[in-house]
């Protein structure tokens, strides 16, 4: 007599038998080279950028052509089959991990810029082209694509689209969502879609800023018009160092108090130069507890009156040293290091948890003291590198993924960030995403009701919830699971600090 099955068996028989099926049926509408489903072959689709979350999908599909995207999408659709879409792979939400019961969309192929139109000065590229090839493609024109993610050199726009990416010049230059003017894809069930146009403006509701930041969840991105911007005739930047970093926070309040936008106005802390430094020899200052970053572009003429101004900021605010770029070598060498910021400590730590909170330009200062505190609560080292500009946070969490419990302290750590930052006036992010990692603190920022509001757009687009299920919103359940979790009145030290703060 046969031993009866056990639960694991029965579920990866399931498993097994729902996996051929979807591979059945994708093989008739996709090559045989454009389907990948044994383990070593889907293995390098089980995670994006945050490495703490993996999960092996049940296929993944490497589509050529539109044709091919909307037949998978009907596919699936028919199968009540789960679909994550992915570019690059480089988000570090988790917005790309793939659902173990579900196909993941890989638009790797869609890799062509379809034209450059130099009198509306745009760029229509598939959703699978790098960031930076844009503006190498624009370069001979004069032109190129302003938002500029770190991740640039690979990261793709479709990608940028799905998170609403920024980068180091979005201060001025504004995030995607003020650099794209049409985006098309397909629903989940196959059916063609359009936001926006090449027009100034589109008649009724603004449904391209509702699928730009939607995380994959409303559409699959497979082609998108950007604006393109003169390349500006000069650029200078400013590295000033502080010996205090509520001096620093202060210095970035009254840089944009003075009516000055700069084109970048980035900040680091000492842990953070210190990594940097070590990488690409910046030339960072290594006793200053802050260092900024402050870039003018334009004409010579508006560079030189914008420069100057910011030095005498800088200066009344108590920068202790202040260098100025003298040509594009030097600029670049001094942007070097911000660039990468995330690479370099890869080289210090096993891992790392790379946050994305946004807060007031003036709680810059409380948001790192409490960092600050957090790192003894926890015991893990973090570094920190900001879009001082505009206030978004990227605190780099240093820990081993080998060790369980660090890994625990770690989206502890994370997740009173983000938690503080929204109790300061902030949001759970500001260009990375929610994805999985963001799921609970979301519980914190928006109420049950809000949550379920956002659930009836997605229900608009997608009423199976098949497109990139799990991301994003989360369930009334697991807000009130998490709420359970919070241990009320057990003040974190810096509490003391900020009296106006609310009490978890």
């Amino acid at each position: 007599m046969n031993a009866p099955q056990t639960s694991a068996q029965t579920s990866a028989l399931q498993k097994a038998e729902r996996q051929a099926q979807v591979v059945k049926a994708l093989q008739a509408v996709l090559p045989a080279h454009a389907l990948l489903w044994n383990n070593e072959d889907t293995t390098p689709y089980e995670c994006d950028g945050l490495t703490a979350y993996r999960q092996r999908p049940l296929v993944v599909a490497l589509p050529e052509t539109e044709g091919q995207v909307q037949a998978v999408l009907k596919a699936c659709h028919a199968l009540d089959i789960p679909v994550v879409a992915r570019g690059a792979g480089t988000g570090l939400s988790g917005g790309a991990m793939p659902h173990q019961m579900g196909v993941t969309l890989s638009l790797a192929k869609f890799n062509k810029i379809l034209d450059i139109d130099l009198p509306s000065r745009t760029a229509r590229v598939q959703s699978g082209v790098r960031n930076l090839a844009i503006s190498e493609a624009a370069a001979p024109c004069g032109l190129y694509y302003a938002p500029d993610p770190s991740s640039q050199i690979a990261c793709t726009i479709g990608g940028n689209v799905a998170e609403n990416s920024g980068g180091v010049h979005c201060l001025k230059y504004g995030m995607t969502v003020h650099n794209v003017l049409k985006v098309r894809g397909f629903t989940i069930e196959g059916e063609p879609v359009e936001f926006g146009s090449e027009a100034l403006d589109a008649p009724g509701y603004d449904l391209l800023a509702l699928i730009i930041g939607s995380e994959g969840m409303l559409a699959v991105t497979v082609e998108v018009t950007v604006k393109l911007v003169p390349k500006p005739q000069l650029a200078r930047c400013i590295m000033a160092s502080f010996d205090d970093i509520r001096k620093a926070g202060d210095a970035v309040a009254a840089v944009i108090a003075e009516g000055i936008i700069p084109a970048g106005l980035e900040m680091m802390d000492k842990p953070m130069t210190a990594a940097v430094e070590g990488f690409v020899q910046a030339g960072y200052d290594l006793n200053a507890e802050a260092i900024l970053l402050c870039e003018s572009d334009g004409t010579p003429e508006e560079v030189e009156e914008e420069i100057g101004r910011m030095q005498d900021v800088l200066t009344r605010h108590g920068a202790t040293a202040i260098a100025v770029s003298k040509d594009e070598p030097e600029r670049l060498r001094f942007w070097s290091g911000r660039k990468n910021a995330f690479p370099a400590s890869g080289r210090i730590s096993p891992d790392y948890m790379c946050m994305d909170s946004t807060i007031p330009r003036k709680r810059l200062a409380d948001i790192l003291l409490a960092i600050a505190e957090m790192e003894k609560k926890y015991n893990l080292r973090c570094a920190n590198v900001f879009h001082a500009g505009d206030g978004n946070l990227h605190p780099l969490i240093l820990f081993d993924a080998n060790d369980a419990d660090q890994l625990h302290r770690c989206e502890q750590f994370g997740a009173e960030i983000l938690e503080t930052s929204v109790a300061m006036g902030g949001t759970v992010t500001g260009e990375h995403g929610v994805g999985v990692e963001k799921l609970n603190s979301m519980c914190v920022q928006f109420s049950a009701a809000e949550n379920e509001q956002m659930f009836a757009v997605k229900r608009a687009f997608d009423a199976k919830g098949l497109l990139n299920p799990g991301k994003v919103i989360p369930t009334l359940q697991r807000c009130a699971e998490y709420g359970r979790e919070l241990v009320r009145g057990n003040q974190p030290k810096y509490a003391a600090k900020f009296p106006d703060l609310p009490r978890f």
